[in-house]
This record gives C-alpha cells, sequence and structure tokens, in this order.
C-alpha cells in the first residue's frame, strides 16, 4: 500500500467525495491509498486501522477455515465500504479482503475518528441502508446459484473476477462460490475454450469474446 499525495489526492477526494455521508467534516481526515494487485487490503485475525472506501478496482472477501480450506465470500467493487462492521463490533477483522486489480481506496482512520463516527446519525444511518443491501445482494448470489446453469454464472462470474482480459481465480475457489463440482467447473470452461470465448494459458484464461460472455449473464 502507498499513500497518494497531491495533486492526485485532491484529485481522488474530489471525484468521489463522501462527505455528504457524514454530518462532521470528514475530508481533512481521509487519505487516499493505493493497493497493488495482489495485496491485502485486511489479512485475516487483523486489526483494521482504517475504514476503506473502496472507489476504483476490485477486491475479493474470503476466508480460511481451520481445516485449510479457503471459502470465497464476495467480490467488492466501487463504490462501497470495507471495515465498517469491525469497527461497529471492535473485534478482530477475522475475514481476509485482498486486491483482483490495482485498487484506489479512500482510507479513514479509526483511531482519530472512530467516537466520532459512532455518534453520526447521517452516517450510521447510510450505514444500516448500505448493509441491508449488502446482505440482500449475498442472498441473490445464492439463490442464483440454485435458479440458473452454471454457464451463464460462470460467465458472469468471469467477468466480475478478471483483471482488464485475464482471468485466473483458483478453482477449488470457485467451485466452493458457485457451489458446483470440480468436474463441471472444469467441463464448463472447457466448452468455453472451445467456441473460442476464452483461451487457456499457463497463467489462466484470456477473455478472447468478451460480448458473447456479456451476453451469457444477460441469459442469467
Amino acid at each position: 500500500m502507498k499513500f497518494i499525495t497531491e495533486p492526485m489526492h485532491s484529485y481522488y477526494i474530489g471525484k468521489y467525495s463522501i462527505q455528504s455521508l457524514f454530518s462532521f467534516p470528514i475530508t481533512p481526515f481521509i487519505q487516499v491509498c493505493q493497493f497493488e494487485r495482489g495485496e491485502f487490503i485486511y489479512k485475516e485475525g487483523s486489526y483494521p486501522q482504517y475504514i476503506y472506501y473502496l472507489v476504483e478496482g476490485k477486491a475479493k472477501l474470503y476466508v480460511t477455515h481451520e481445516n485449510g480450506k479457503v471459502s470465497l465470500i464476495n467480490f467488492l467493487q466501487p463504490l462501497t465500504f470495507m471495515g465498517e462492521v469491525e469497527l461497529l463490533n471492535s473485534e478482530r477483522y477475522s475475514k481476509a479482503i485482498q486486491t483482483v486489480t490495482q485498487t484506489v481506496c479512500l482510507a479513514i482512520p479509526i483511531s482519530t475518528c472512530k467516537d466520532k463516527i459512532l455518534t453520526d446519525v447521517t452516517f450510521l444511518r447510510y450505514l444500516c441502508s448500505f448493509l441491508s443491501e449488502k446482505a440482500t445482494q449475498i442472498s441473490a448470489k445464492y439463490t442464483q446459484n440454485q435458479a440458473y446453469p452454471l454457464e451463464n454464472r460462470l460467465a458472469a462470474f468471469i467477468l466480475l473476477s478478471a483483471d482488464g482480459d485475464f482471468y485466473n481465480e483458483k478453482h477449488t475457489e470457485v467451485c466452493e462460490y458457485l457451489g458446483v463440482s470440480y468436474r463441471h467447473l472444469l467441463h464448463v470452461l472447457a466448452q468455453l475454450c472451445k467456441t473460442k470465448i476464452i483461451e487457456k494459458q499457463s497463467r489462466g484464461y484470456v477473455i478472447r469474446d468478451k460480448e458473447c460472455l456479456e451476453k451469457l449473464t444477460k441469459s442469467n
């Protein structure tokens, strides 16, 4: 992670202003951070020092179980908060957030702003709506996994998780996320390669026909 300085600091603060979400002046406290692809925004078991507001890029939320199995929970895209639940609960962060692409976040230091935030009715009201919407989206994902063919769901997943035109998520994590068998996943990936929608390479897959992938998601 690196902190972005002027003039880009002011650019991001102006472009992605979150002042309307607070009743007190939040802008003087905000820092702008850039994470490279594959960096951790939060590591499992760590104590958050910042609440982050994701403004550019993508990240994934996952948890590692005691038996070593990794469960991919969700993908995070702009514009979304990270670390808000831990702020409310004052608990250790139990899940990891790792960037999928280069990512830019607005960072609010918890040590400086916690008391102000937790007594800010404007922000807490927004946070209730935000958390409700997040819960609805997660529920919709599980319902979708039961209702639509894997080809459609995988097309949407590839577009969601790809870094530009390159896709390389671990098959085991994808199986867990989509609720399918390893064999079934490989079969559908092979079909997408056969129709030249994607192309297999040593490190992953290259998207060759993004338009076809988007059409498949619309059939979802």
